[in-house]
């Protein structure tokens, strides 16, 4: 217990955000022996100026002290807490860079499903726009039924979503932009406990975070980082929508937008990602099958005999090993060898020099 506490203390620490703390812990070591550092240990994590360890020293008491007061939530409340090193942490959403170390879900879903969704939209959903959200769902749910879906539990499209999972027998998961003290909009208590008993609730926000507008954006990376691939259906060209979806984009992420007529303003911005080619048009589940290969069941992996020709050292081979499997950030590459990144860095780049592996958004390294 004590070492949860200092986890979820670690995610409460004024001026230190997802990136920062995967970094303290990359160079630091676990949660606790933060909490330990002098100045100077701080000083020598890459980033990490005097302005941003000073607020950590000053702050960390009041954080400790937030996380006990969490702690007897989270055991009041029947919460689960995943550390981002959890088996059940979502997969997908730790090959991002800016993932949270710390993640709170109430309900009975696993966030490692083979095949994961994200189904997106605007608050003002028309009934064209419902229509395609419970179509997609159902097909989806006929062909793939061990389909995850993910959503916001938001308004309009987020809302259909769920409920279609809920309808089609798939497990779906509402990301919060609060903690689990609350339901926002409470409108949706009601689904929020159905998607309890048969999906989950997922959130970053602890109990003592407030329902501020900017956590909802902070959401959306959840959201677009844990799914295959990201799907918009209806929206305008500003919206959260457009920004899950830039930010699928930017993890490498499909994204998938379903067009309106010309001039509509509730398909403006699904209009405009297919137009520039941020999303790929799709009009049934069919496209979306074909585009992410689930017609086959199969998954795309790299070819594990590419590097048996190159001379390779001892750890560049590890590091090979590791991709092989899946998409890593230099930080959990780092976590997964027991190495600084100071040492992992020049091997990552002897490697693309070898036309092994690629760099890509976020710092996501990858088998070429």
């Amino acid at each position: 217990m004590n070492d949860l506490l200092y986890k979820i203390a670690l995610s409460l620490i004024d001026e230190v955000g997802s990136v920062t703390a995967r970094k303290l812990l990359s160079y630091i070591g676990d949660p606790c022996e933060v909490f330990k550092a002098k100045e100077r240990d701080l000083l020598q994590v890459p980033g990490i100026g005097t302005y941003v360890a000073e607020k950590i020293l000053s702050t960390r008491d009041e954080a400790i002290r937030l996380a006990e007061k969490e702690l007897e939530f989270i055991s009041s409340k029947n919460i689960e807490v995943l550390y981002f090193l959890d088996e059940k942490y979502p997969d997908k959403l730790n090959h991002c860079e800016d993932a949270p170390v710390i993640l709170y879900s109430k309900g009975n879903a696993g966030f490692n499903h083979r095949k994961i969704l994200s189904v997106v939209g605007t608050r003002e959903a028309t009934d064209y726009g419902r229509k395609c959200c419970r179509d997609l769902i159902k097909d989806l749910a006929a062909n793939h039924p061990g389909l995850l879906i993910v959503s916001g539990l938001a308004y309009g499209i987020d809302i259909a979503a769920h409920q279609a999972a809920l309808e089609n027998k798939l497990e779906t998961v509402a990301v919060l932009g609060h903690g689990l003290h609350m339901i926002y909009p409470t409108l949706h208590s009601k689904a929020a406990a159905e998607i309890m008993e048969h999906g989950a609730l997922l959130t970053e926000f602890s109990s003592s975070s407030t329902n501020d507008k900017s956590n909802f954006a902070r959401r959306n990376r959840i959201v677009a980082g844990m799914a295959d691939a990201t799907v918009v259906i209806e929206s305008g060209l500003k919206g959260g929508s457009l920004i899950t979806a830039d930010i699928a984009m930017s993890y490498n992420r499909d994204v998938f937008a379903f067009p309106g007529k010309a001039g509509d303003q509730h398909s403006s911005g699904c209009n405009w990602l297919i137009k520039t080619n941020k999303a790929a048009l799709a009009e049934s589940f069919a496209d979306i099958e074909y585009q992410l290969g689930w017609q086959t069941g199969k998954k795309k992996k790299a070819d594990p005999q590419r590097a048996l020709f190159i001379e390779l050292s001892e750890t560049e081979q590890r590091i090979i090993t590791l991709l092989n499997s899946e998409k890593l950030s230099i930080d959990m590459i780092s976590i997964k060898m027991d190495m600084p990144v100071s040492k992992i860095s020049p091997v990552l780049l002897e490697l693309e020099f070898k036309n092994l592996i690629k760099n890509l958004p976020g710092n996501i390294y990858a088998i070429i």
